[in-house]
Protein backbone atom coordinates (compact mmCIF):
# COMPACT_ATOMS: atom_id res chain seq x y z
CA UNK A 1 0.00 0.00 0.00
CA UNK A 2 1.43 3.36 -1.02
CA UNK A 3 1.52 6.26 1.46
CA UNK A 4 -0.98 9.05 0.76
CA UNK A 5 0.23 12.09 -1.16
CA UNK A 6 0.24 15.05 1.22
CA UNK A 7 1.37 17.96 -0.97
CA UNK A 8 2.02 19.00 -4.56
CA UNK A 9 5.74 18.20 -4.44
CA UNK A 10 5.00 14.62 -3.38
CA UNK A 11 2.49 14.37 -6.23
CA UNK A 12 5.12 15.61 -8.71
CA UNK A 13 7.75 13.23 -7.29
CA UNK A 14 5.26 10.39 -7.65
CA UNK A 15 4.57 11.29 -11.28
CA UNK A 16 8.29 11.57 -12.02
CA UNK A 17 8.87 8.05 -10.65
CA UNK A 18 6.16 6.64 -12.95
CA UNK A 19 8.21 7.14 -16.06
CA UNK A 20 11.35 5.32 -14.93
CA UNK A 21 12.29 2.77 -17.58
CA UNK A 22 9.50 3.87 -19.95
CA UNK A 23 9.55 5.85 -23.16
CA UNK A 24 5.95 6.95 -22.57
CA UNK A 25 3.57 7.20 -19.62
CA UNK A 26 -0.13 6.56 -20.22
CA UNK A 27 -2.96 8.41 -18.55
CA UNK A 28 -4.16 5.02 -17.28
CA UNK A 29 -0.91 4.56 -15.34
CA UNK A 30 -1.19 8.05 -13.85
CA UNK A 31 -4.81 7.62 -12.73
CA UNK A 32 -4.25 4.10 -11.36
CA UNK A 33 -1.10 5.07 -9.50
CA UNK A 34 -2.68 8.11 -7.85
CA UNK A 35 -5.76 6.08 -6.91
CA UNK A 36 -8.07 7.82 -4.45
CA UNK A 37 -6.06 11.02 -4.80
CA UNK A 38 -6.90 11.37 -8.52
CA UNK A 39 -10.02 13.47 -7.87
CA UNK A 40 -8.12 16.42 -6.41
CA UNK A 41 -5.55 16.72 -9.22
CA UNK A 42 -8.26 16.33 -11.89
CA UNK A 43 -10.37 19.09 -10.31
CA UNK A 44 -7.23 21.24 -10.24
CA UNK A 45 -6.61 20.57 -13.92
CA UNK A 46 -10.16 21.58 -14.89
CA UNK A 47 -9.91 24.65 -12.65
CA UNK A 48 -6.64 25.75 -14.23
CA UNK A 49 -8.13 25.37 -17.72
CA UNK A 50 -11.17 27.45 -16.76
CA UNK A 51 -9.10 30.10 -14.97
CA UNK A 52 -6.88 30.49 -18.04
CA UNK A 53 -7.72 32.36 -21.25
CA UNK A 54 -8.86 28.99 -22.64
CA UNK A 55 -12.20 29.57 -20.89
CA UNK A 56 -12.91 32.25 -23.51
CA UNK A 57 -13.05 29.63 -26.28
CA UNK A 58 -16.72 29.09 -27.22
CA UNK A 59 -17.96 25.81 -25.78
CA UNK A 60 -14.99 25.34 -23.42
CA UNK A 61 -17.05 26.05 -20.29
CA UNK A 62 -19.71 23.54 -21.39
CA UNK A 63 -17.08 20.90 -22.16
CA UNK A 64 -15.45 21.43 -18.77
CA UNK A 65 -18.90 21.29 -17.13
CA UNK A 66 -19.33 17.75 -18.46
CA UNK A 67 -15.89 16.79 -17.15
CA UNK A 68 -16.66 18.32 -13.73
CA UNK A 69 -19.94 16.41 -13.61
CA UNK A 70 -18.13 13.16 -14.44
CA UNK A 71 -15.60 13.79 -11.64
CA UNK A 72 -18.21 14.87 -9.07
CA UNK A 73 -20.61 11.97 -9.71
CA UNK A 74 -17.78 9.50 -9.28
CA UNK A 75 -16.78 11.21 -6.03
CA UNK A 76 -20.38 10.88 -4.82
CA UNK A 77 -20.42 7.20 -5.78
CA UNK A 78 -17.35 6.66 -3.60
CA UNK A 79 -15.15 5.30 -6.39
CA UNK A 80 -11.55 4.62 -5.40
CA UNK A 81 -10.19 6.13 -8.58
CA UNK A 82 -11.43 8.21 -11.44
CA UNK A 83 -12.92 6.38 -14.42
CA UNK A 84 -12.16 7.57 -17.92
CA UNK A 85 -13.07 6.03 -21.29
CA UNK A 86 -10.55 3.51 -22.65
CA UNK A 87 -9.61 5.70 -25.63
CA UNK A 88 -8.58 8.48 -23.26
CA UNK A 89 -6.80 6.19 -20.77
CA UNK A 90 -4.65 4.84 -23.59
CA UNK A 91 -3.31 8.32 -24.40
CA UNK A 92 0.27 8.77 -23.32
CA UNK A 93 2.93 11.42 -23.01
CA UNK A 94 6.61 11.04 -23.83
CA UNK A 95 9.02 10.56 -20.94
CA UNK A 96 10.99 13.71 -21.80
CA UNK A 97 7.87 15.87 -22.03
CA UNK A 98 6.59 14.69 -18.64
CA UNK A 99 9.93 15.38 -16.96
CA UNK A 100 10.09 18.82 -18.60
CA UNK A 101 6.55 19.67 -17.44
CA UNK A 102 7.28 18.46 -13.91
CA UNK A 103 10.47 20.53 -13.69
CA UNK A 104 8.57 23.60 -14.94
CA UNK A 105 5.80 23.17 -12.34
CA UNK A 106 8.08 22.20 -9.42
CA UNK A 107 9.08 25.78 -8.32
CA UNK A 108 5.42 26.82 -8.29
CA UNK A 109 4.49 23.69 -6.32
CA UNK A 110 7.22 24.45 -3.79
CA UNK A 111 5.80 27.95 -3.21
CA UNK A 112 2.25 26.63 -2.92
CA UNK A 113 3.32 23.89 -0.50
CA UNK A 114 5.07 26.50 1.67
CA UNK A 115 1.73 28.24 2.24
CA UNK A 116 -0.67 25.29 2.31
CA UNK A 117 -0.77 22.67 5.01
CA UNK A 118 -3.28 20.34 6.62
CA UNK A 119 -5.67 22.52 8.63
CA UNK A 120 -9.40 22.53 9.20
CA UNK A 121 -9.22 18.97 7.88
CA UNK A 122 -12.83 18.34 8.88
CA UNK A 123 -13.70 20.33 5.72
CA UNK A 124 -11.87 17.94 3.38
CA UNK A 125 -12.28 14.48 4.85
CA UNK A 126 -15.09 11.91 4.93
CA UNK A 127 -18.54 13.45 4.43
CA UNK A 128 -17.12 16.90 3.65
CA UNK A 129 -15.70 15.51 0.38
CA UNK A 130 -19.28 14.61 -0.59
CA UNK A 131 -20.32 18.22 0.03
CA UNK A 132 -17.47 19.34 -2.25
CA UNK A 133 -18.72 16.90 -4.89
CA UNK A 134 -22.29 18.26 -4.57
CA UNK A 135 -21.01 21.82 -4.99
CA UNK A 136 -19.13 20.66 -8.10
CA UNK A 137 -22.36 19.17 -9.49
CA UNK A 138 -24.05 22.57 -9.00
CA UNK A 139 -21.10 24.27 -10.68
CA UNK A 140 -21.32 21.90 -13.66
CA UNK A 141 -25.05 22.64 -14.04
CA UNK A 142 -24.52 26.42 -13.96
CA UNK A 143 -21.29 26.59 -15.95
CA UNK A 144 -22.78 26.47 -19.48
CA UNK A 145 -24.81 29.60 -18.67
CA UNK A 146 -21.65 31.35 -17.51
CA UNK A 147 -20.26 31.36 -21.04
CA UNK A 148 -22.23 34.57 -21.64
CA UNK A 149 -21.17 36.29 -18.38
CA UNK A 150 -17.66 37.78 -18.60
CA UNK A 151 -15.06 36.33 -16.19
CA UNK A 152 -17.55 34.08 -14.38
CA UNK A 153 -16.03 30.86 -15.76
CA UNK A 154 -12.57 32.09 -14.74
CA UNK A 155 -13.70 32.74 -11.17
CA UNK A 156 -15.29 29.28 -11.02
CA UNK A 157 -12.00 27.93 -12.37
CA UNK A 158 -10.18 29.45 -9.40
CA UNK A 159 -12.73 27.84 -7.07
CA UNK A 160 -12.27 24.42 -8.68
CA UNK A 161 -8.50 24.78 -8.44
CA UNK A 162 -8.89 25.58 -4.73
CA UNK A 163 -11.19 22.56 -4.24
CA UNK A 164 -8.69 20.30 -6.02
CA UNK A 165 -5.77 21.64 -4.01
CA UNK A 166 -7.71 21.25 -0.77
CA UNK A 167 -8.25 17.56 -1.52
CA UNK A 168 -4.56 17.05 -2.27
CA UNK A 169 -3.10 18.88 0.75
CA UNK A 170 -6.06 18.50 3.17
CA UNK A 171 -6.33 22.27 3.66
CA UNK A 172 -9.88 23.17 4.68
CA UNK A 173 -9.10 26.87 4.43
CA UNK A 174 -9.04 26.40 0.65
CA UNK A 175 -12.54 24.90 0.81
CA UNK A 176 -13.77 28.08 2.50
CA UNK A 177 -12.06 30.20 -0.16
CA UNK A 178 -13.58 28.06 -2.92
CA UNK A 179 -17.09 28.33 -1.47
CA UNK A 180 -16.73 32.13 -1.25
CA UNK A 181 -15.63 32.24 -4.91
CA UNK A 182 -18.56 30.02 -5.99
CA UNK A 183 -21.06 32.19 -4.10
CA UNK A 184 -19.54 35.35 -5.60
CA UNK A 185 -19.74 33.86 -9.09
CA UNK A 186 -23.35 32.80 -8.77
CA UNK A 187 -24.16 36.23 -7.29
CA UNK A 188 -22.48 37.84 -10.32
CA UNK A 189 -24.49 35.59 -12.62
CA UNK A 190 -27.79 36.51 -10.95
CA UNK A 191 -27.01 40.24 -11.16
CA UNK A 192 -26.12 39.98 -14.85
CA UNK A 193 -29.20 37.91 -15.69
CA UNK A 194 -31.57 40.28 -13.89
Amino acid sequence: MRPPLRNLQQLLDHLARLNRGRDEVSLRLVVESIGTRSFGPLLMLVGIILASPLSGIPGMATTMALFILLIAVQMLLGRNQFWLPQWLLSRSVKHDHLIKAISWVRPVARRIDAVLRPRLTVLVTNSAAYVIALICVLISIGLPMMEIIPFSASIVGLALTAFGLSLVVNDGLLVILAVVLVCATFGLAVVNIL
